[in-house]
């Protein structure tokens, strides 16, 4: 099967004005109504890993579901062309994109990261780019986005360079200098090797912190790199304006399932429009092959579509809070920020980052006492936590090399959902541990 935009004649693709509001705002009980179908005897304080969605999305989703299984034909044919580029629509406007035809919708962003990796592989393969070329990123680049540069850009004859970021981090600053010093030593090295892509995070998952991406991009562009990949997996509805023009990326992803309320699985990956967007496509080859990467990711066989047609309504439940997404995500910052200070006030830390490096997830320093030793240590405490005490929270090992200092991190996140007492729920976990004397040793054995 294939179908064809047959709104592209349209101006910018425009299928829909913004809608009049006609709602009432949203109260706390029913935010709590929204989302009763969490599981109560768990605190979820990792709404990073995937996200949550209410139930009048999940109500939608259903819907469309139905009307799919009632009649396919008449879906395929009637409604499923129509309802991608309606969401297509809702998400250009709601990033600043220049054209409807820069957004196509994809199941996460890891399949978007193949996508523009997969043009880099093509490039090397047909003598475009040169063996030994490189691709640079961030040592906290997504474990996958590291095995999908291993898989599409090694595996072609590239080269990587990784740079290298500390934590706990101070400042912005040092993120930009160290990020110029291996552009510019790269550079400097007069090899007739090229830097072809830049892969750049938004916010990095672990350790959590939000990359200044406006600055990181405009310095590969006084660099020379060919292209930037801004990897923003947490950005939309977790950081603050995210808007395609400011930021001035030639790809830029982000999932909607995450901090956005879609259900698992949607994405969006932004392409600039120029010359070299011709040449991206879906992993996955259907009838829609050739006919542009929106196209052919808004048919990729037949499946379940329906996380990406309920856009609309998601933007209906956003909209029902006071200053919409960006108020949502302004309160959450406030206060995963203020339950990070309680955390670490109770148990004589620091936070991982500044303020204003923190989106909806802060990472909140440990007690030292937990003797988080390894990796192996971090995911057993997890794992401890979630089966004994109903918390479930991301825990990061970094290895400081000194005795007595903080080596284990929480990656707490807050979501509208969220609770104070669900954070001192997770502080009284942590001080009964420490007050019974358990470590991560005796957890192991």
């Amino acid at each position: 099967m294939a179908f064809h935009d047959q709104n592209n004649n349209h101006t910018n693709g425009e299928v829909s004005k913004k809608p009049k509001l006609s709602f009432s705002a949203i109260t706390d009980t029913e935010i709590q109504s929204k989302f009763s179908h969490h599981d109560p005897t768990v605190v979820r304080l990792n709404n990073g890993a995937f996200g949550c969605c209410p139930s009048s999305v999940l109500a939608a989703q259903r819907q469309w579901q139905l009307k799919s299984l009632r009649q396919p034909d008449h879906f395929y044919f009637n409604h499923l062309q129509k309802g991608i580029l309606h969401s297509r629509t809702i998400i250009k406007d709601l990033v600043n994109a220049q054209h409807v035809n820069e957004i196509s919708i994809v199941d996460n962003a890891s399949t978007a990261t193949a996508i523009v990796l997969q043009q880099a592989s093509w490039a090397f393969q047909e003598g475009k780019f040169n063996k030994g070329d490189s691709v640079v990123m961030l040592h906290y680049a997504y474990g996958s986005v590291k095995k999908a540069i291993e898989a599409y850009v090694t595996r072609a004859g590239g080269r990587v360079i990784e740079v290298p970021l500390t934590f706990p981090v101070t400042s912005e600053d040092d993120i930009i200098r160290e990020f110029r010093h291996v552009l510019e030593k790269t550079k400097s090295e007069g090899s007739s090797n090229k830097v072809r892509l830049a892969v750049i995070d938004h916010v990095t998952s672990m350790p959590s912190m939000v990359i200044p991406v406006k600055e990181l991009v405009k310095i590969c562009r006084e660099e020379g790199v060919d292209q930037v990949f801004v990897d923003a997996a947490h950005a939309v509805g977790c950081t603050p304006r995210v808007d395609m023009q400011e930021i001035g990326a030639d790809f830029y992803t982000s999932n909607l399932h995450k901090w956005f309320f879609c259900p698992p699985s949607v994405a969006f990956i932004y392409t600039r429009k120029s010359v070299n967007s011709v040449d991206l496509h879906h992993p996955v080859v259907s009838h829609e092959y050739g006919n542009g990467l929106a196209i052919e990711s808004s048919w990729i066989g037949n499946r379940d579509y329906s996380a990406q047609l309920v856009v609309p309504t998601v933007m209906e439940f956003v909209n029902r809070f006071e200053g919409g997404i960006e108020g949502i995500k302004e309160r959450n910052h406030d206060c995963v920020v203020e339950m990070g200070e309680m955390l670490v006030e109770a148990w004589g830390t620091h936070l991982g980052t500044p303020h204003h490096m923190s989106a909806s997830m802060v990472m909140v320093g440990l007690p030292p006492s937990l003797g988080i030793m390894n990796e192996c240590d971090a995911m057993n405490l997890r794992t401890h936590l979630r089966e004994f005490f109903g918390v479930e929270v991301p825990i990061y090992f970094r290895d400081g090399g000194e005795v007595g200092c903080v080596s284990g991190y929480a990656r707490i996140s807050y979501q509208v959902y969220n609770k104070i007492d669900d954070y001192y729920k997770f502080r009284d976990a942590i001080n009964q541990l420490v007050s019974d004397g358990l470590t991560c040793a005796f957890l192991s054995s």
